[in-house]
């Protein structure tokens, strides 16, 4: 097949700066090396990552593209491993998403689930792999427990809900304001609570406390997290947008046993990835393919308007995930 040698591709004005830093630009196709796939991007997922590294706080790990972009949906142009020209593939990405042509590591693809379309193809990697690292994983989450899923209608916290359900468990969700608490409800957390008016400790131990924390907020809500947590609980950290030093009184910890934890999936070796693939694939990819997962997108973007995508990510008015489409 023959490919240009070109292609457009999103990047930062003056390297960091705000989401109108973001602008299209012609940019030398990638090639793949030993192990990789070129896939012709159809769509890419957005992540609050992305825009950490757009502002200058996220550099990508050594080796990766400097474009914007961890995950994508398309076709493989370049095939090798398991994967052949004309394969439908997502994938997780360490850069490179927001383009027209990704080099992926091979092992790092997974074919879509079902009949799924690009677009929702493409919102599934970044969600699920850290999901079920942080949740199924480091959480140790099982059927009968409760988890508590802060940030609750992220695309992050959607896809935990949809997994933890789909395994067994309950949810107790949090979300600022009624309107993102009912569609925390709508995408299936058993209980959902507007932190703005609502004590979700006082609830979440009213409904029989927690065994697993998944957590994107931090400091602000560590107190209450750990007093509503059942003896052998466990907080997972995956960011900290409202502040990352926490006061932990040692006792109460020890009292209930707890453990607190955390990961980042970016900077995880490629090895470390593709066993991760192997396992989202084997447990995960059933849910999808059988409706118990659902992925939810909010709107899409077109490649060119990555700016727009980023503030409204930045809102905080979404619910699910958000896409570009190339």
């Amino acid at each position: 097949m023959s490919l240009p040698a070109t292609m457009t591709a999103i990047a930062v004005r003056d390297g960091a700066g705000p989401a109108d830093a973001l602008h299209a630009v012609i940019a030398d196709r990638p090639e793949p090396g030993p192990g990789q796939l070129l896939v012709r991007v159809r769509a890419a997922g957005v992540n609050r990552p992305d825009i950490l590294q757009r502002e200058g706080r996220y550099p990508p790990p050594s080796g990766a593209p400097s474009t914007l972009g961890l995950e994508i949906a398309g076709e493989v142009v370049r095939g090798a491993g398991r994967w052949k020209e004309g394969d439908r593939v997502c994938a997780l990405l360490g850069g490179g998403g927001y383009a027209e042509y990704a080099v992926v590591d091979a092992r790092h693809a997974l074919p879509i689930p079902g009949d799924l379309d690009f677009v929702h193809a493409a919102a599934i990697p970044e969600t699920a792999f850290t999901v079920y690292a942080n949740v199924f994983e480091h959480g140790a989450l099982k059927p009968a427990e409760t988890l508590l899923v802060h940030g609750a209608t992220s695309g992050i916290g959607v896809m935990a809900i949809r997994m933890a359900k789909a395994a067994g468990a309950r949810v107790i969700a949090t979300a600022r304001g009624a309107d993102k608490a009912a569609a925390a409800r709508e995408v299936g957390a058993d209980v959902a609570v507007d932190t703005t008016n609502e004590d979700f400790g006082a609830i979440a131990k009213a409904h029989g406390g927690i065994d697993v924390a998944l957590d994107m907020v931090g400091a602000p809500y560590f107190a209450k997290t750990l007093d509503a947590l059942n003896t052998g609980g466990r907080i997972v950290y995956i960011a900290s947008q409202g502040g990352d030093m926490l006061e932990v009184p040692v006792w109460a910890l020890m009292r209930k046993r707890a453990v607190l934890t955390g990961s980042t999936l970016r900077p995880r070796d490629a090895d470390e990835k593709a066993r991760l693939a192997g396992e989202v694939e084997r447990v995960v990819w059933p849910w999808i393919e059988s409706g118990r997962v659902r992925v939810v997108v909010d709107r899409t973007f077109p490649l060119a308007e990555a700016a727009q995508a980023h503030a409204w990510l930045e809102s905080g008015r979404h619910t699910g995930k958000i896409v570009l489409v190339t």
